[in-house]
């Protein structure tokens, strides 16, 4: 077994809540180094976030933060940015997800962080990107979201769009931003220069668009919210079962369209015109649902799961934590993790995504405390001397 394969890369992290720092866990799930940079006193704002606080902390910051090292720093100080400026020296990535132009104000231009630093991989995540009329503007996931086409396409159709329970821009921004990341420093082993990655959140959600786009410039079709499914593709949708509960089936494609019929004993559907090919099962989409509908409901849900994993036929539960928890799937592949916090105690979160079959990632710790890396970063890092460190400790700077 290898060791953790970005060990040897070192990322100052400068934005908060999550469309930058969720680009930083993902570096630090596979071993960077990723020193983030707080405000003193208070923190990245995700320390309170959250509905449920035990103990009066939130239960948002120990993942987002997961693997990281919190310095903090007065960034709108002099002092402060000198501190950073001096941290980029020694880096191979900056993260940010500030407004455009507010590094720039702070004397940290991509142009001058290159003259003291000509490796260093700069990422910047906005609403809008670095360029274009929208840049200037203040830029939330949701906001991202919804420019981007998701939240359009997303909910029942009879109600006005709706929206994932999760930060999905942020995160789509995030991942984008770690892969834009990655790309450039396998581009700099080459060209020995870092460059700028921007991530703006409407993109990334564009991306994942699908064939949106050209469906409206080619055919003038508007994708619509269809609720559970997607329009002509068939059967994939939510069926009832006798019991009371709700399995999704997806049997879209032709031979697993073949075993499913099988499954329900009704063979003769596969070579039915109605539902023989992709299209046809498309166009009778409603009449299809129905008809299975009718055999899920005859059936209590773990039968009809077993019966249907035995046919090859894909399907599940729709699960909610609780069901994660007691799934032996999960456990097998160590889909939860499990670290120590001072807290919380044994703390579960999801493990780190995707598994590397010889330099795994690995959930080191939760997130830390505020300024708890300030001795390590300040003093063993930088050099500065204990008398610095308090001096610019009382000047609030650190």
């Amino acid at each position: 077994m290898r060791g953790l394969p970005l060990g040897d890369i070192r990322v100052v992290e400068l934005g908060q809540l999550l469309a930058g720092p969720f680009c930083g866990q993902l570096l630090g799930d596979f071993g960077a180094e990723v020193i983030k940079v707080e405000d003193p006193g208070k923190g990245d704002p995700m320390r309170q976030w959250g509905r449920e606080k035990p103990h009066g902390k939130s239960l948002w910051w120990p993942v987002v933060a997961r693997n990281k090292k919190s310095v903090t720093c007065d960034l709108r100080t002099g002092a402060g940015q000198d501190l950073v400026r001096r941290l980029v020296e020694r880096a191979d990535v900056l993260l940010e997800n500030f407004r455009p132009g507010t590094l720039e104000r702070w004397g940290m231009s991509p142009e001058r962080l290159h003259e003291i630093n000509p490796r260093l991989v700069i990422t910047r995540v906005t609403g809008f990107g670095q360029t274009g009329p929208y840049a200037p503007r203040a830029g939330y996931g949701s906001i991202g979201e919804a420019m981007g086409g998701i939240r359009y396409v997303t909910g029942d159709p009879g109600l006005p769009p709706s929206r994932a329970g999760v930060s999905l821009g942020d995160s789509l921004a995030a991942t984008y931003a770690c892969i834009g990341t990655l790309v450039a420093l396998h581009e700099r082993e080459n060209s020995g220069q870092g460059q700028v990655v921007d991530s703006a959140i409407y993109e990334s959600v564009l991306a994942m668009m699908e064939s949106l786009v050209p469906e409206w410039q080619q055919a003038g079709y508007q994708r619509e919210r269809t609720g559970p499914v997607l329009p002509n593709v068939a059967p994939s949708n939510v069926y009832p079962t006798k019991d009371g509960d709700s399995i999704l089936i997806a049997a879209n494609q032709d031979s697993v369209f073949s075993r499913l019929a099988a499954a329900m004993g009704r063979p003769e559907l596969a070579a039915d015109e109605r539902y023989a090919t992709h299209g046809a099962r498309g166009a009778n989409m409603s009449e299809l649902d129905d008809l299975i509908g009718r055999w899920t409901a005859r059936l209590p849900a773990q039968e009809l799961l077993d019966l249907l994993h035995a046919g090859g036929v894909p399907a599940g539960r729709i699960y909610r934590a609780a069901d994660m928890f007691d799934d032996p799937h999960f456990a097998a592949r160590e889909a939860i993790v499990r670290v120590q916090h001072p807290d919380f105690g044994e703390l579960a979160m999801q493990n780190v995504a995707p598994k590397l079959s010889a330099s795994p990632g690995a959930v080191r710790a939760a997130g830390p405390a505020l300024g708890a890396h300030n001795q390590e970063i300040y003093h063993e890092l930088l050099g500065l001397t204990p008398e610095e460190l308090d001096r610019l400790t009382a000047d609030g700077i650190i």
